[in-house]
Parts: C-alpha cells; sequence; structure tokens
C-alpha cells in the first residue's frame, strides 16, 4: 500500500511515498521500467503530496487527478501486455498555466481566462502526452507571464519551498515550486526574459530556456512571440535534457519552429565531460550589484569546472549594459499587440460597463480589460502601446530592436573564444514576498542577466551553485551558441556532479521547509 506508515516514528516521516516522489525522474523511469514501480502508485503518490502541501506552497491553479490516474492506469496496462513505450512513459508531470490543455482550465494566471477550457492541446502537451506522461495540473503564474515573482497571479501568489514567506520566482513560480516541493518530479515553464531560469534559480532546482524555435510554440498564450520559449524545470541536468528531448523538434504548426533533430542534450547531460571545453565569464555580468553570497557560489563553481578540466576565459559584452532598457521596450511592444485578442467579443471575460443602457462595442471591450488584466499586464500594455505609437516607434521600438542586433553580434563574438558563456542567474536569492511588489523597477532588475539570452534567441540553463549565506538557493548560469543546447547540459552535468559530491547529495535534501511538512 502506498498510504503513509505511521506505526514507525523512527523513520522520521520517511515514507515509502516519500522515497518514490523524492527520486529523480531517470530513476522514476528506470523503476516502472523493471517493474517495481507502477505508475498509479507514482502518480497517486504525487497527488497526495499536492493534498499534503499544496495548501502552504500553492503551485497548483487546477490538478488534473482524474485524468492523471487514467493515463498512469493505460501505461502499467500497455507496459504489462509488452508494448514498447516512451522512456518517460508513466512519469508524471506538470504544465504552467500558460500552455493550452484540451479540456483542463487555462487561464495564464489571469482573471481574463478565469474558467477558459480550450478546445485544443498545445503541440509540447500533445508530445507529454504521447510520451504516456501523467499531466498532474495547472502551475500558477504572474499574469500572462508578466513579472519575476508569481505574485502578479490573479489566483494569488506561490510560496517558495525553501521558505513559504519568500517568492518562487517569476512568471514561472509554480511550476518550479512544484518541482521544488517534490509535488512532480517535472514541469514545463516558459521564459521570455528568464522566467524559466529565475525560478529555478531561487528554488534551488534546474531550468533549461532551449534555443528560440527549438521546442513549439504552438498552444502557447503568447506574451512576446519573439522572445517566448517553453522549457524544462527539474530537480537534476539529466532529468531537464530528457523533458528538453520529449518536447523539442520541429513543428509544422510554429512558423518559428527549427527545422531541426532536438540537439543531443540527454547524451551530453549522461557525459558531462567539460574537459578541454573553454569557460566564458561574462564581464559585464560578473560581480557589480550581486549579493555576496551569490558571488561567491558563482566563484566556487567556476572553481570547481576548472577541477574538472576546463579552462576559464573573460568575454566582453558592451551591449549587455542595454539589454535590460531594449527589453522593456521590445516586450511591451509584443505584449501590446499580442493582448489585443482579449476583447471580450470570442472568449473570456465580458464585463458590460456600469449604467450604460446599450453600451457600444468599445465600452465593453475598456469595460472588460480593466476588470480582466491586473496591473502589471495594464503597466506593459501602456508601455508598449506607447513604444509603438506614431512619432514615439523609432525613437523607442526601433532603437531597441537596434540594440538587439548589437548584443547578437557581442554574443557571436565571444563565442569565437568561448564554448560556453557563464553568470549568476539572479542578482539575489528570493526575496520576501511584498518586498517589491510597488517597486516595478526593482522587481525588473531580476532579470538583468537572463534577458540577453532571450533578445538572442539562445539557450541557457540554471542550475543550483549552493547556499548563499542566508541559506537561500543561489543559480548558476550556462549560456551556449543557438542550437548547441547540448553544450549546457554537459558543462551543466559536469558541475552539478562536481557540487553534489562536495554537497553530499542534491542541494533539495537542506530545505528546511520541505522537512517540516513531510
Amino acid at each position: 500500500s502506498m498510504s503513509a506508515d505511521t506505526t514507525d516514528e523512527t523513520s522520521k516521516g520517511s515514507t515509502v511515498t516519500d522515497d518514490i516522489i523524492r527520486l529523480s525522474a531517470a530513476e522514476m523511469a528506470s523503476k516502472l521500467g523493471d517493474g517495481s514501480l507502477t505508475s498509479v502508485e507514482l502518480t497517486q503518490a504525487h497527488l497526495d503530496r499536492i493534498a499534503a502541501v499544496d495548501g502552504d506552497v500553492h503551485a497548483f491553479l487546477h490538478v488534473n487527478a482524474e485524468e492523471a490516474l487514467a493515463t498512469a492506469a493505460q501505461v502499467d496496462a500497455d507496459r504489462a501486455a509488452g508494448k514498447t513505450l516512451h522512456p518517460l512513459a508513466g512519469v508524471p508531470v506538470a504544465v504552467k498555466d500558460v500552455v493550452t490543455t484540451k479540456g483542463q482550465p487555462t487561464t495564464a494566471g489571469s482573471k481574463m481566462l478565469e474558467g477558459w477550457i480550450p478546445p485544443y492541446d498545445a503541440t509540447i502537451v500533445t508530445k507529454l502526452r504521447a510520451a504516456g506522461m501523467p499531466i498532474l495540473g495547472k502551475t500558477n503564474m504572474d499574469e500572462f507571464a508578466m513579472g519575476s515573482s508569481t505574485e502578479h497571479s490573479a489566483y494569488g501568489p506561490t510560496h517558495n519551498p525553501w521558505d513559504l514567506e519568500r517568492i518562487p520566482g517569476g512568471s514561472g513560480g509554480g511550476s518550479a515550486a512544484a518541482v521544488a516541493a517534490f509535488e512532480a518530479p517535472l514541469a514545463v515553464g516558459t521564459d521570455t526574459g528568464g522566467s524559466i531560469r529565475q525560478p529555478a534559480s531561487v528554488t534551488g532546482t534546474v531550468g533549461t530556456k532551449p534555443t528560440y524555435g527549438g521546442i513549439s510554440r504552438y498552444g502557447l498564450i503568447a506574451m512576446a512571440s519573439s522572445l517566448d520559449q517553453a522549457g524544462p524545470c527539474t530537480r537534476s541536468v539529466l532529468d531537464a535534457a530528457l523533458l528538453h528531448d520529449v518536447m523539442g523538434g520541429h513543428d509544422g504548426m510554429d512558423s518559428t519552429s527549427i527545422d531541426a533533430p532536438v540537439p543531443p542534450v540527454v547524451e551530453a547531460a549522461k557525459r558531462g565531460d567539460v574537459s578541454g571545453m573553454k569557460i566564458g565569464i561574462i564581464e559585464q555580468l560578473d560581480g557589480e550589484g550581486y549579493q555576496s553570497g551569490v558571488k561567491a557560489r558563482f566563484d566556487e563553481a567556476v572553481a570547481a569546472l576548472v577541477d574538472a578540466d576546463a579552462e576559464v576565459v573573460t568575454v566582453s559584452c558592451p551591449s549587455f549594459e542595454q539589454a535590460l532598457a531594449a527589453y522593456y521596450l521590445v516586450m511591451p511592444s509584443e505584449v501590446s499587440s499580442n493582448l489585443a485578442k482579449f476583447d471580450a467579443m470570442r472568449y473570456g471575460l465580458r464585463v458590460s460597463p456600469e449604467g450604460v443602457e446599450a453600451p457600444s462595442a468599445e465600452q465593453v471591450m475598456a469595460a472588460s480589460r480593466d476588470a480582466g488584466f491586473g496591473s502589471e499586464v495594464k503597466r506593459r500594455i501602456i508601455l508598449g502601446t506607447y513604444a509603438l505609437s506614431s512619432g514615439y516607434y523609432d525613437a523607442y521600438y526601433g532603437q531597441a530592436q537596434k540594440v538587439r542586433t548589437l548584443i547578437a553580434r557581442d554574443f557571436a563574438k565571444a563565442f569565437e573564444t568561448a564554448d560556453v558563456l557563464v553568470s549568476p542567474t539572479c542578482p539575489t536569492t528570493a526575496f520576501k514576498l511584498g518586498e517589491k511588489l510597488e517597486d516595478p523597477m526593482a522587481m525588473y532588475l531580476n532579470d538583468v542577466a537572463t534577458i540577453p539570452a532571450n533578445l538572442a534567441g539562445l539557450p541557457g540553463m540554471s542550475l543550483p551553485a549552493g547556499l548563499s549565506d542566508d541559506g537561500l538557493p543561489v543559480g548558476f548560469q550556462i549560456l551556449a551558441p543557438a542550437t548547441k543546447d547540448e553544450r549546457m547540459y554537459e558543462v551543466g552535468a559536469a558541475l552539478e556532479k562536481a557540487l553534489e559530491k562536495t554537497w553530499g547529495g542534491p542541494l533539495l535534501a537542506k530545505a528546511p521547509a520541505l522537512k517540516e511538512n513531510n
């Protein structure tokens, strides 16, 4: 039986279920494969964990229990019948609520889409289903993916499993928190300016943003189409590679999809050999404004790579100084046009203006958008509409696009001397809920190190580098050239191996908040 064993008090609350959910996805897959575990047991264990801790964490907006268990039962039956299955068949996954799921609510964290049930699946969901992966539910996020803390969700914030009074990062805080809290072994995130990598950094998890176009965007509710990219949130580098491999590949439904096979990410993650590789430290992202413990963990991680026979070089990317400014013009401009579709006419929220007898379409639209969008979404729509308006377009949007080109050139030059580039993922560890909510600029500065990769369409990964002086996780960022995603998995796996040796196991084993709520 998978129920909690209460008879043995000496086991520190470590039940069978507890042991199962703490395995890596790769380990779960091998136990399913050799028959020592069924998918129904595994899926139920995660649903039990969600029931036990999500009241505190609030990682999920919707739990998909019935369908997840039905998928699991089907996988178990297929396996028993000797059918050839995908290696991850039966391993559960959680999906950020910006990704459409047929028959399950998809809200993008907004009142605008409250209760909306999409009539179709996103391509990545189709791929997860084809692999036989039970979908545990939809994870909380900043509204329409706008924010760095998940405090801009219309459904209330997610809490960081390391310290429930702190933010789990954003916009994909729900996915990162679910994985960190052992509510899901794998989760899907999306990254427009760091929304997979920054939550990974502050929750002690692994988050990867693939090369732009490497994973289909069909069925993602668009925020900024030239920047958005879905990717994996996991507890290990290999798990991230396995999920990347399932989701990646060409899709005819997405005009920006790369027509090429998925890079050999799984092989690279299994190898983890950096001998002879050149690791480039980006001068512009090295040290200024970082919390002291963040810088210390970063330097130690670089030293660990040197011990693993990598070579370190310093590279200069001067245009990175302008990346934040350029991003906060390009992104809101695309937001302004992408969110125009939420007009109260076809689907989503519709509100009639008060005291108007026969309101016009414009009046209904204005009332609905006023009621349906939160403050951060409104702020960015207004910024973007202004930047695109006649007379300002060239001065703002046009200039930002030129800076974007310079950033791509700086990357190209840096990759002439380095195989990968590295930096801290975030300037600080997780801040307290409410701490930066009234100061949008302070919130925006969280993304200073992650944004350049989105502007240039390059792949990036964040993995845990240890704990800062405040006992909270620090992230280490690895960036690779476009379509060379395997390089960051190679370096990430090598670093993970070296650091886990010094920690005596995975960093998440040290998370205090979780130990208490087992």
